[in-house]
């Protein structure tokens, strides 16, 4: 099996590396939501005490991948900017997993490609990148997808939806930090701080609304930690493997993924507007990630 993998070129990896990382995480907002209970219920666990739980079955997933490698991949000369990570990773998750469950996947995956385009954002006004015409014209095509997804004026906002645009801004602020990371640390390395820093920040939050999970739910908050920790690897290796333009574009089927699993679990369809608003934010969100690749 490793032989036959090690045969595939790097790019073809790096595709299909994307394309199960995508599958992986729709696979983890399913369950979110149905060990959240759904819009409606009371009775499931809060996402907040999810999120604690992501981090820490998580880490454990990856302590086989630490052991492996060793871990002497964790020194680092860079702590503070992965602690500064994490902070905004915990803000971002628990806001992203109050919206799972009582937004529709579909939905909250399209919304979701925003935060590179807020990554750009932060890029010109922290980091002082310039931004030319085309740069601002794909900012703009990406947020008017919103606006369609969003349609304010002809349905009401859904707290849920602002929930994933304010996680996705806050996840933007995030990817420059991994973006500067990765050229100095390991996949794994970023993937093992993010559990080791998240998971006693999102207990404290956690407390205040805890109830102990039963077995059921135990199995399903281990599945989530197992199919995030699985992405992030497998994200990570996919833009070590190929050239992000070569592979961007596959990064649609997330919400291909995301429309298949809330329809088997609960019966969504997405509208035409969530395909027509998620094309033109992905669209305009790979050409920005083309046009760096290129300036760089």
């Amino acid at each position: 099996m490793k032989a036959t993998w090690q045969r595939i070129p790097p790019t073809m990896k790096g595709m299909i590396l994307l394309v199960l990382a995508g599958a992986m995480f729709s696979c983890m907002h399913g369950t979110i939501r149905l060990v959240s209970g759904g819009p409606t219920s009371t009775e499931g666990l809060h996402p907040f005490e999810i999120a604690f739980f992501r981090n820490i079955f998580g880490l454990v997933v990856l302590l086989p991948l630490l052991w492996n490698v060793g871990f002497s991949t964790l020194r680092t000369t860079r702590f503070s900017l992965h602690l500064t990570r994490a902070v905004l990773q915990v803000f971002s998750m628990m806001m992203f997993f109050s919206a799972l469950k009582i937004s529709p996947l579909a939905d909250a995956t399209a919304l979701s490609f925003l935060a590179p385009l807020f990554a750009t954002i932060g890029a010109i006004l922290f980091l002082g990148e310039k931004a030319k015409i085309r740069r601002w014209t794909a900012l703009a095509v990406g947020f008017a997808g919103a606006l369609i997804i969003l349609r304010p004026g002809f349905q009401e906002i859904s707290l849920g939806l602002v929930l994933v645009m304010g996680a996705s801004a806050i996840w933007g602020g995030a990817m420059l930090i991994i973006k500067s990371l990765a050229k100095t640390d390991s996949s794994i390395s970023i993937a093992a701080y993010m559990g080791i820093l998240m998971t006693p920040m999102s207990l404290i939050p956690a407390l205040y609304v805890w109830r102990t999970p039963t077995p059921e739910e135990f199995v399903g908050l281990f599945i989530i930690g197992a199919f995030g920790s699985i992405g992030h690897v497998m994200l990570a290796q996919a833009f070590k493997e190929a050239e992000a333009t070569a592979i961007l574009p596959l990064d649609f089927t997330r919400l291909i993924w995301a429309a298949i699993v809330g329809y088997l679990l609960f019966a969504e369809v997405p509208g035409l507007w969530t395909w027509v608003g998620g094309g033109l934010i992905f669209s305009a969100a790979t050409y920005v990630a083309y046009r760096e690749t290129r300036q760089n």
